[in-house]
């Protein structure tokens, strides 16, 4: 600001002693004067000549600037008034007149704001931290409102730039007669002027009054070779494009989501060059676990490991790479479901739903008590509990992949029972991600309001079971009226033409995710569900579908495979290598013995000797906890040691699942079955 530069120093001590100050005041402020520059080697006399004569200075600043204010107005008046300036011109020169206002109102108060600054830190005391904090808070809250408000009057020197720009092309189209190309092109040019503003959605302005909206001090970065002459012509198109990266002081980056002119197609390359990079050594990994025997799952998370930030933090768009990732896992939830059919859901309900609870409660109880002897807040044990009883579903969707399903006629099968429990724990998984805010205010509470808290997890609880109820009802009735002429018209449609039925087995599966979604269900739910209610219709349309979709549904995989890689980091687990494996193998049989203990109770006696697979196959920590722990972490239910131990131990457990897997496999299975299921 001009004034603000000019009175960069004498004007923090000096503005109380102006107009607006009485002769006690400008007193005042002459003694806080002289005691700031104590010891600079002038006199008392002279620093207060000095502090006096600022002071009449800033007074006359100030006066020139009414006088320049009154100015201004006038000439707007007059611009206004002049009948021989066209509306462009008049546009042009009250926009400029204004902007000039503003300017030197906007001067003016940074004085005020920081006079006002300055008072307060001498009323306070440098040995509070907590007022220096909130010192520092509020100055740096006027900068950042000062830059938004320099921001906005660029803006509008750039929007007066353009009306004045408008104006001399009107000036000249005036004097010169046009060409009928060039009437055809200023049609266009207005046509295209009109365009922008109704889809521009001005949504600075429209979100910067929103509570809940903080300014926030960001870094624009340009490519990495940004010193390269060579890449220069394409860093100016990126940055009229808007394709730079923004830090903030949190170091979080973000990239651009939706552009101001939506007109100009965009793509965001960082994103394709991690897609790119994570397909191309995603296939020397696979091979490689492949050749030692491991599945191919774990050759993508060490492609997530070599390439996220414990390895060569190549992938930008780690964000963007999960949320595709995501995508994986509703693919392959809807084949488990399209493998699942509705016949075998209805065998084994009751298993699938009593014993993820039952194991759940089980991990919770030891859990407190764990907690109780070290010492841990209940809140803290209680998620950590939760958080460790879940199973990993596409893992485990893996492992069954192919193996044949029944076993001896008449008795319950392994896959059935094991897929069951997985999707009850995954709905398991959207009741908790919707009981976690009430968990986040019971780490706060006292003690007084506790029964109001279990209150509200009682009424979250209700909530949930409604939903699921609503949901079961739906699928009642897809089943019975709609699932069956909707499949025929697809396939009537796509004789020659897979693109519309896959596109129709998609739209459905994310009509039954959204709906799920809306219910506060977990989405994974849903896509099961779309799969079983399509499975309805026979083994043919199974098998057809599953051609089309399986493709899609590997590709994906790889993506949130590799994604659960980034969130991998050797060098912790190797620094506590001893105390991860306890922690790991404590975990992994701990559930392996609950699992074993529940399904003794609840599974028919002649199906007993599936415990065991069905056991093994949940003996592990599914790769939701990184979701969960890090929003826990954000909410500070847990800290940021336990956040890493539970990341490792999660690794470690799907790290071991396979063995435990085929070790199961060899003692329960007959062997004619045993080379299918491994």
């Amino acid at each position: 600001m001009k004034v603000t530069g000019f009175i960069s120093l004498w004007t923090l001590v000096s503005l109380p002693c102006g107009p607006l100050a009485n002769p006690a005041e400008r007193e005042d402020v002459v003694k806080h004067a002289i005691k700031l520059h104590r010891g600079k080697g002038a006199g008392i006399t002279q620093r207060k000549q000095w502090v006096l004569e600022s002071c009449r200075k800033l007074s006359g600043l100030l006066r020139q600037k009414n006088v320049v204010l009154n100015k201004l107005k006038n000439a707007i008046r007059a611009v206004e008034k002049d009948a021989g300036l066209s509306d462009e011109e008049k546009l042009f020169q009250v926009h400029t007149f204004e902007i000039f206002q503003k300017e030197l109102n906007e001067s003016e108060n940074s004085v005020f704001q920081a006079i006002h600054g300055l008072q307060r830190a001498l009323q306070g005391d440098y040995k509070d931290v907590v007022n220096m904090k909130e010192s520092s808070r509020q100055r740096l809250e006027a900068l950042r409102e000062a830059a938004i408000k320099e921001e906005m009057e660029y803006v509008e020197l750039l929007a007066a730039e353009k009306h004045q720009v408008e104006a001399l092309k009107n000036m000249q189209h005036q004097n010169k007669s046009l060409s009928m190309l060039d009437e055809i092109l200023e049609d266009v040019r207005k046509a295209a002027d009109r365009l922008e503003e109704e889809i521009e959605e001005h949504a600075f302005d429209d979100n910067k009054s929103v509570r809940g909206v903080n300014f926030e001090a960001v870094l624009r970065v340009e490519e990495d070779e940004a010193n390269s002459k060579r890449n220069a012509s394409k860093r100016e198109v990126e940055d009229d494009l808007g394709l730079s990266m923004l830090i903030d002081s949190q170091n979080n980056q973000y990239i651009l989501t939706k552009p101001r002119d939506s007109t100009i197609p965009r793509a965001d390359h960082h994103f394709i060059k991690d897609i790119v990079t994570i397909g191309m050594l995603s296939l020397p990994c696979g091979w490689l676990c492949t050749t030692i025997g491991l599945p191919t799952m774990f050759g993508y998370i060490i492609c997530g490991v070599l390439l996220g930030p414990s390895g060569l933090n190549s992938i930008k768009s780690i964000v963007q790479v999960e949320t595709l990732g995501e995508f994986g896992v509703f693919f392959t939830l809807f084949l488990v479901g399209l493998e699942f059919s509705p016949e075998r859901l209805r065998k084994v309900w009751k298993i699938s739903l009593q014993g993820p609870c039952y194991m759940t409660v089980l991990m919770i109880a030891f859990g407190l008590l764990w907690g109780h002897l070290l010492q841990i807040r209940p809140t803290q044990s209680v998620f950590i509990s939760t958080c460790l009883s879940l199973s990993s579903t596409p893992l485990v969707s893996r492992f069954l992949a192919g193996s044949v399903r029944g076993d001896k006629e008449g008795d319950i099968d392994y896959s059935s029972v094991l897929l069951g429990m997985l999707v009850m724990q995954d709905v398991q998984l959207g009741l908790f991600i919707a009981v976690m805010p009430t968990l986040i205010q019971a780490g706060v509470s006292t003690y007084s309001s506790i029964f109001k808290e279990i209150l509200r997890i009682l009424i979250l609880i209700g909530q949930i079971l409604f939903s699921l109820a609503a949901v079961f009802l739906l699928c009642l009735v897809i089943k019975t009226y709609l699932i069956g002429p909707y499949y025929r018209k697809l396939h009537t449609e796509s004789k020659g033409n897979k693109e519309i039925l896959i596109l129709g087995i998609t739209a459905f599966t994310f009509l039954m995710l959204t709906i799920t979604e809306l219910l506060d269900v977990s989405m994974e739910l849903g896509c099961f569900l779309a799969g079983a209610l399509i499975s309805s219709q026979g083994h043919m349309v199974t098998e057809e579908i599953m051609c089309c979709i399986e493709p899609i549904r590997d590709f994906l995989a790889i993506i949130f495979f590799a994604s659960i890689g980034l969130h991998v980091f050797p060098t912790f687990v190797i620094y506590e290598l001893t105390v991860l494996l306890f922690l790991t193998l404590s975990v992994v049989i701990m559930k392996f013995v609950l699992a074993v203990l529940v399904l003794s109770l609840i599974l028919p006696k002649t199906s007993q000797y599936i415990k065991w697979i069905v056991s093994a196959g949940l003996a592990q920590v599914s790769e939701f906890s990184f979701v969960l722990g890090s929003r826990a972490r954000r909410a500070g239910i847990i800290s940021r040691e336990v956040y890493l131990l539970i990341l490792s131990v999660t690794t470690l457990s799907l790290l071991l699942a396979p063995a435990l897997w085929r070790a199961a496999i060899m003692k329960c299975v007959p062997r004619p079955e045993r080379r299918s299921s491994t």
